[in-house]
């Protein structure tokens, strides 16, 4: 990272912090330029154009295009967490279905990174999206094994397995309404928790 301190360059005392501070207003503008539009097809420079910096100061902070979008994404969905957010397989799926519907350029950016990260020089996105979906996976197994202890859910499926089609199915729906905004993410999502009922 370009805010690491060098031999040949020492950091005076509170520098860093202010490199800190001004790669995260980098990452608040370019939310707030990507959230309607998305970046699809924009190059590096015409995006710091857009967010009213300088060229070199985005590759100063970000590595590359790829680094830049990929950190707005996770900015983004960081702060779209909800710390109290309710343990729900499928109604997890659906509330964040509910919220990307109003943050379209989002949703774009989310798709066309996620295509993008399995060609062979895209090791960022790939790291990103390979780590986000592991993580992700974990998290409803745990709360798919958990139902069906409870009896909420039915036991004959295989949790490893329902966690990879819950997600592959929201994603899956969220391209299709970025096609065609007629299709209900939602409604198509709640069929899930109908199959695993018990």
């Amino acid at each position: 990272m370009a805010d690491q301190p060098t031999a040949a360059s020492p950091v005076r005392p509170g520098s860093y912090a202010k490199g800190v501070a001004r790669r995260q207003e980098i990452l608040d503008r370019a939310i707030e330029v990507f959230a309607d539009k998305g970046a699809d097809g924009t190059s590096l420079r015409a995006i710091a154009e857009k967010i009213g910096v300088s060229h070199a100061a985005l590759l100063h902070y970000f590595g590359s295009r790829e680094e830049l979008l990929v950190e707005v994404l996770r900015e983004g969905e960081r702060r779209r967490l909800d710390p109290a957010e309710k343990t729900e397989v499928v109604g997890i799926m659906v509330r964040a279905a509910e919220r990307n519907v109003t943050i379209p350029g989002f949703v774009a950016l989310y798709t066309t990174l996620l295509a993008g990260s399995l060609e062979a020089d895209k090791k960022y996105s790939r790291d990103f999206f390979s780590a986000r979906f592991a993580q992700l996976r974990a998290k409803l197994v745990v709360w798919i094994r958990a139902g069906q202890e409870a009896g909420t859910m039915r036991g004959d499926v295989d949790a490893v397995a329902m966690a990879a089609l819950v997600i592959a199915a929201s994603d899956g729906l969220q391209t299709q309404w970025l096609l065609d905004p007629d299709v209900d993410i939602a409604k198509s999502l709640h069929l899930l928790e109908r199959i695993l009922a018990p």
